[in-house]
């Protein structure tokens, strides 16, 4: 509808400026008609009428009505006192018929008189454009007839033609409608015509495409939402296993160690007892004793693997301190330590961060000692920005070809690399330039206000 009214308005606007060349060219040509029909006519009466004057009026009124009409003008013969003797008779061209005055005041000149005096009257000759502006108005409809029939006609051409054009266009509109409303399988059929068809081809490709893309989001959707699922599965068990280890590590420290304590110091007491008396119960009591004593000591190295309890009542700073200090005495190992919680400010961690810190380290120490022969740690842990980062730097015998974190005895790697993952943060294993192996974590902060659990 569109494509056909703006055909129209360019037809009407040609047509337009058709008529308007149309009317000035009648104007042109109705003052060159009518200007030269008077002059002629003037120059012709001129030299005629004093012949037949000088032979009186008759002679004068008989050769007027003996040549009667001359074209485009009206001749008047006029006595001496001013009375019309004689006028030419009206034209039978086209009689009974004019062009509208609108149409005359466009197209007609000015019209021109010319008077021929002799002694008696005078003649008068007024030029007429009434005929030539009538065939300049029959002409003028004659071209709004024709501009009527092309404006009909290329319409109707365009309406054809373009209608049969533009028909597939519908099924296209209705397919990016369905596809709108969330109906992303919609296909078009083969459409006809070139345009349309290529249009159709390529609207299917797109929904192909789109389609698959919105497959792909979905599947990635699920699989974050099992990852998501996975990790909290991971943190929940974590914190059974956590508290498992906590719930144990305090039995250990406060009824089996009380327990070894008790028999230690029974067992001093018989050897007291019998110390010169029977010389075989006091070795047996001293040996009880002594087994007690071991028994205490490895029964307190297990306490820490167990669960950090001194992270519990005296921070992270507190509990490296005590894993780098336990280390140096256990491995014969120089371990260094650089602690700088000061960005924290009056905040404090969150224990599932402080934990993953510590387990980190311990593993990490582990790891370069039992697998790496390391003699020299250094372990630098510290506030940078709105992160908690964690280095283990060693100078063992670097990582194993391949991947360190699937190699037999570095479950705790892939440990370490899950626990940071499911805390929002990154986790890197990497060889050293200078030899060994360099332990990044970094875990994200905020923080819980001072004083939460």
């Amino acid at each position: 509808m569109q494509i056909n009214l703006i055909v129209g308005v360019l037809t009407l606007l040609f047509v337009c400026a058709m008529l308007w060349m149309q009317v000035r060219n009648a104007r042109d040509s109705v003052r060159e008609e009518v200007v030269a029909a008077n002059r002629v006519a003037a120059q012709l009466l001129d030299r005629t009428v004093w012949r037949y004057a000088a032979q009186g009026q008759a002679a004068l009124l008989g050769f007027l009505q003996g040549m009667g009409r001359v074209r485009s003008n009206d001749i008047s013969l006029l006595d001496g006192a001013g009375r019309v003797l004689y006028t030419s008779p009206p034209s039978p061209y086209k009689a009974g018929r004019d062009a509208p005055a609108w149409f005359t005041e466009i197209v007609q000149p000015p019209l021109a008189e010319t008077a021929i005096a002799f002694p008696d009257g005078q003649l008068l000759v007024r030029a007429n454009a009434s005929r030539a502006v009538l065939d300049a108005w029959d002409d003028l409809l004659w071209l709004l007839q024709v501009a009527a029939l092309l404006l009909v006609v290329v319409n109707l051409g365009v309406f054809l033609l373009v209608g049969r054009t533009v028909r597939p266009f519908a099924s296209i509109v209705a397919a990016l409608n369905q596809v709108e409303e969330g109906r992303f399988g919609t296909a078009l059929p083969a459409l006809p015509g070139r345009e349309a068809g290529a249009i159709g081809a390529a609207f299917n490709r797109m929904v192909g495409e789109l389609q698959r893309h919105i497959d792909t989001e979905r599947r990635a959707v699920r699989a974050e939402m099992q990852l998501s699922d996975s990790r909290e599965l991971t943190r929940w068990i974590e914190q059974h296993i956590e508290d498992e280890r906590k719930l144990i590590a305090r039995e250990l420290h406060d009824e089996l160690g009380q327990s070894v304590t008790a028999i230690r110091s029974m067992a001093l007491s018989i050897a007291s007892r019998t110390q010169g008396r029977d010389a075989e119960a006091e070795a047996a009591a001293r040996l009880i004793a002594d087994e007690s004593s071991r028994l205490y000591d490895a029964m307190h190295g297990m306490i820490p693997r167990l669960s950090p309890l001194v992270l519990d009542r005296f921070g992270l700073a507190e509990a490296l301190a005590d894993l780098a200090e336990r280390t140096r005495r256990s491995q014969k190992v120089d371990v260094e330590l650089q602690v700088d919680l000061a960005g924290l400010g009056e905040a404090t961690l969150a224990p599932d961060t402080a934990l993953a810190v510590y387990r980190a380290a311990q593993e990490g120490m582990s790891n370069a000692l039992r697998h790496g022969q390391a003699t020299r740690l250094q372990l630098d842990v510290q506030v940078k920005g709105a992160e908690l980062m964690l280095e283990l730097a060693d100078n063992g015998s670097g990582l194993p070809a391949g991947n360190a974190a699937a190699s037999p005895g570095h479950h705790g790697v892939r440990w370490m690399a899950e626990r940071a993952q499911a805390l929002g943060g990154r986790f890197e294993l990497l060889a050293r330039a200078a030899g060994g192996t360099l332990l990044r974590l970094q875990l994200p902060l905020p923080l819980p206000a001072k004083g939460s659990a």
